[in-house]
């Protein structure tokens, strides 16, 4: 095998075939003519991809591999690294994206010639989007590359230069999870915003870029800056941002607080997400730095040494947005300091976020909005304090949060704030503090401190309708209350399983997650009037194909709410849509939950963990099928144990033999305890909210004890 030749791993292996991984070992195991790994470890196998493929197609278990999965696997197991390869993919694409007739020149030529030529038209393109000075971020593609970067070129062609860079960057990104901290694409947006006007149409500096996020989120920006103490992600930021705008681009790698790379660049906005908690930031040989106009910060206040540089690197008027820790607002080691900035008027407010917002996730992040002082003005006499938290969503997390809500609550305080100094007070969300009630010994500016209680519950005329709702809802499920006829024998049915009704087509299994393959086969159908290959695909019904998608999760289906979740940033693949009457099975936990989707939850895509059965409507009545799939012998004998976990296998699930009337007199009664449990689920919710909201009412007075 060539040296550098691509290898590939069973993940990748996986990816490629559209199966998991469990089906890649059964491979290995079963078939003697399965390619011999080629590097990697006993426990991590490689293997050569151009084997695997043609080993797949020999098993017709692969019709072609997709390109972008190709050009993949080449750059994950390019001889230089993987962040090599990606850095000089993210070059070619510039090359194919500002001079393609220059590409088109290189890639007529031989590999060895193109090999030659590369590096000075690169040079030339580079040169002119990061200028004289970009220093050695982007070194001369290797010979062993020109494969790799043909191929990047052939997936511009396909989707798009700036789109090719963003899915190898986030194929990359995921792969290495702990790697890198990565600011969401959320709070990177809403800081952009509350930079905003400056933010648009101006000088913006990221001192801290990672791979660009803050800055990509700026709308129209004159001229973007980035630093990172890493070459690497400097490199890949500034290649994405001159990607994605025009704008003049500058990327530099260093330690920005002991070697800052633009010292004047006098930006009209300043976007970053430090470091936290850093130790060893430069306090012992920055103690004389003229970037402490508002005080030396001490060793554990890393933080607020990345305030004062940005505050330092603005113009006068200029806008700096920091995502901080919570402890910042607080800590009696930074309190000299939080008391500087609000005298001089330069911090203007302080957003919590909700937990769940960016990395860590355990914690309600802090924004810290700050305006450099102009010569001449007087220091604004309030500061804006702000407090998301409420709008966590159900449940909390990062995948519950509601971005929408938290936007507006942020912006709609801040827009009147800063046009006139002051804003009107709403509780519990954010109010305007004056600044000398801050400036006591703690200087504490946590919003949640000093912002007032919104009414419990709504209040007491909202506590009374969850009342009335409670009182409906328990009436509903005394009518709901199940009736019980007569003791039977167990029925002597025959019997089938979800597998069979897959291979005879009476029905399709859908795996969880983005992009799953249907599973099915034709056969003899064990219902009478079954016509095998007739049941439609899932997602073919009535649904909205555009915009954002709402996405099933496994709480969800375990809770019986509504979708929560959302598909990750820039998912490249086609996600799998339910439809009322699809019937939605977790695998994981060993529990026997199954749930119908009804129309108000059709068009959601699948999550993962779940598995979807499509029935034929002329086969299978789907509440029949839900109702004898939730038997608790039936999930029983249908799950394996691991050593963690339960995992039940769907395809061996049992359910009788009945014609379609029988089927449907049984769905008739399934549907009525789904009814009942649904009633029960909300009594419960609504009994919750009760409680709460009396003992907050009775405890902030707004409810009185008699």
């Amino acid at each position: 095998m060539p040296e550098n030749a691509s290898e590939v791993t069973a993940a990748g292996i996986a990816r490629l075939a559209g199966v998991g991984r469990a089906a890649v070992s059964n491979w290995r195991r079963r078939h003697a003519d399965f390619p011999k790994p080629v590097g990697g470890t006993e426990t991590s196998p490689s293997f050569a991809l151009a084997e695997i493929e043609q080993w797949l197609r020999d098993q017709g278990k692969l019709a072609e591999v997709p390109l972008r999965e190709r050009i993949w696997q080449q750059l994950a197991s390019h001889p230089d690294g993987a962040v090599t390869a990606l850095v000089q993919a993210g070059c070619a694409l510039l090359l194919v994206r500002d001079r393609h007739p220059a590409w088109l020149e290189l890639a007529a030529v031989s590999d060895e010639r193109m090999a030659e030529l590369l590096p000075s038209a690169l040079e030339q393109v580079l040169t002119a989007r990061f200028g004289e000075d970009r220093a050695d971020l982007f070194p001369a593609p290797s010979p062993g590359s020109v494969p790799l970067l043909r191929g990047v070129a052939e997936l511009a062609a396909e989707s798009g230069a700036r789109q090719a860079f963003e899915f190898l960057l986030g194929r990359y990104l995921d792969a290495n999870p702990r790697q890198y901290t990565l600011t969401p694409p959320g709070p990177a947006a809403l800081m952009a915003a509350l930079a905003a006007p400056a933010g648009t149409g101006g000088t913006v500096l990221d001192p801290a870029a990672g791979t660009g996020t803050l800055l990509r989120a700026v709308e129209r920006p004159a001229a973007l800056y980035a630093q990172d103490a890493e070459p690497d992600l400097a490199a890949l930021a500034g290649l994405r941002l001159a990607l994605h705008s025009d704008a003049p681009v500058r990327a530099r790698a260093a330690d920005t607080l002991r070697a800052d790379a633009f010292p004047h660049p006098d930006a009209d906005a300043v976007l970053c997400h430090p470091p936290f908690n850093e130790r060893n930031w430069g306090h012992d040989e920055l103690a004389y730095d003229p970037r402490w106009e508002y005080g030396f910060p001490a060793r554990t206040e890393s933080e607020l040494a990345w305030v004062q540089h940005a505050l330092a690197r603005l113009r006068p008027g200029g806008t700096a947005v920091l995502l901080m820790p919570p402890a910042a607002a607080s800590r009696r080691s930074g309190r000299r300091i939080r008391a500087g900035l609000l005298r001089r008027g330069a911090l203007r407010a302080v957003v919590a976020l909700p937990a769940g917002a960016a990395p860590p996730y355990g914690i309600p992040l802090h924004l810290w909005v700050l305006r450099k002082p102009g010569t001449g003005r007087a220091a604004p006499p309030e500061l804006l304090l702000v407090d998301t938290a409420e709008l966590a969503g159900a449940g909390g997390g990062r995948d519950k949060l509601d971005w929408q809500a938290v936007h507006t609550a942020v912006l709609d305080a801040w827009g009147p704030f800063d046009r006139h100094g002051t804003a009107e007070e709403r509780p519990g969300v954010s109010r305007s503090v004056p600044v000398i009630e801050l400036l006591d010994d703690d200087v504490d500016l946590a919003p949640a401190r000093h912002l007032p209680p919104p009414a419990a519950g709504g209040g007491a005329d909202e506590l009374l309708r969850v009342r009335d709702r409670l009182t409906d809802t328990l009436r509903l499920t005394g009518e709901l209350t199940p009736a019980l006829a007569g003791q039977s024998e167990p029925a002597p049915w025959p019997a089938t399983t979800v597998g069979e009704l897959a291979r005879a087509g009476a029905l399709v299994i859908h795996a969880g997650g983005t992009g799953a393959a249907s599973v099915s086969a034709s056969g003899v159908g064990p219902f009478p009037g079954l016509s095998p290959g007739s049941v439609p695909a899932p997602g073919s019904g009535p649904f909205p194909v555009r915009g954002p998608v709402p996405v099933l999760t496994e709480q969800d289906v375990l809770a019986g709410t509504a979708p929560s979740g959302t598909l990750p940033e820039g998912s490249d693949e086609e996600p799998v849509r339910v439809e009322a009457g699809d019937v939605v099975v977790p695998v994981l936990g060993g529990g026997s939950v199954v749930r119908v989707v009804d129309e108000a939850t059709a068009g959601a895509a699948l999550g993962r963990n779940l598995q979807l059965l499509h029935p034929d409507p002329a086969a299978l009545d789907p509440w029949f099928l839900a109702g004898f799939l939730r038997g608790t012998a039936n999930n029983r004998q249908a799950s394996s144990y691991a050593s963690t976990a339960t995992r039940l296998d769907v395809r061996r699930l049992q359910l009788p033999r009945l014609p379609l009337a029988d089927q449907q007199r049984y769905g008739e009664r399934f549907r009525t305890l789904a009814a009942f449990e649904d009633a029960l689920r909300l009594a419960g919710r609504l009994g919750e909210q009760l409680v709460q909201g009396l003992y907050d009412g009775l405890t902030t007075g707004t409810v009185l004890p008699e």
